[in-house]
C-alpha cells in the first residue's frame, strides 16, 4: 500500500478547501458569499478533479484500479464506472462556469446518489466478502459515504443564505 492509495481519496477534497479559503481570504468574502465561493472550489475541485482523476484511472488502467477494488482484471464494470466518473468530474468543473444553485443542486445530488451508493456497496463487500482492499474498505469507502453529506450540508448553507440574503435585499427596494 502507498502513501497515494492512502491520501488520494482526499487529497482533491483537501485541496479544493485550499484554494477555496485563499480565493475568500484573497478577496474578503464574508457573510453567504463565503460558502458559496467555498462550496464552487469543493464542487469544481473536490469533486470535478477528483473524479477526472478516478475516471482516467478507470478507463486507462482497468486491471489495476480493478485489483485495488478487489475485483478481477477485465471486468467490464471498468468502462461504466469510468465513464460515470469522467462526466461527473466534468459537471463538477462546469459548476465555475454556472453558478446557480439549481445546477449546483443537480450535481450534488447526482454525485451523491452514485456515491452514497457506491459507499454502502464497499461495505457490503467488506461485511459479506471480506474484501478489505484498499479502494474497497480504506479511504474511498468513508470519503464515498461522507463527502456527499458533507456537499449536501454546504449546499444547504450556502442555498439558505443566499435566499436570506436576497429576502433581505428584496423588503428593502
Amino acid at each position: 500500500m502507498s502513501f497515494m492509495d492512502l491520501i488520494w481519496p482526499v487529497f482533491f477534497p483537501v485541496l479544493g478547501a485550499i484554494v477555496g479559503l485563499v480565493h475568500i481570504l484573497w478577496k474578503h468574502y464574508k457573510g453567504a458569499d463565503v460558502f458559496r465561493v467555498f462550496l464552487m472550489w469543493q464542487l469544481a475541485i473536490g469533486l470535478g478533479l477528483s473524479y477526472i482523476y478516478a475516471g482516467f484511472g478507470h478507463l486507462a488502467f482497468p486491471d489495476q484500479v480493478a485489483a485495488s477494488i478487489g475485483w478481477p482484471p477485465g471486468n467490464p464494470f471498468q468502462r461504466e464506472v469510468g465513464m460515470w466518473d469522467f462526466s461527473i468530474g466534468l459537471v463538477g468543473l462546469l459548476c465555475l462556469k454556472y453558478r446557480s444553485i439549481g445546477f449546483w443542486s443537480a450535481t450534488v445530488i447526482a454525485f451523491g446518489i452514485f456515491s452514497i451508493g457506491a459507499g454502502i456497496g464497499h461495505v457490503y463487500e467488506l461485511v459479506v466478502h471480506g474484501d478489505v482492499s484498499i479502494n474497497n474498505a480504506g479511504p474511498v469507502m468513508y470519503v464515498d459515504l461522507l463527502y456527499p453529506v458533507f456537499l449536501g450540508v454546504l449546499l444547504f448553507l450556502c442555498a439558505r443564505r443566499y435566499a436570506v440574503f436576497h429576502s433581505a435585499r428584496n423588503e428593502v427596494d
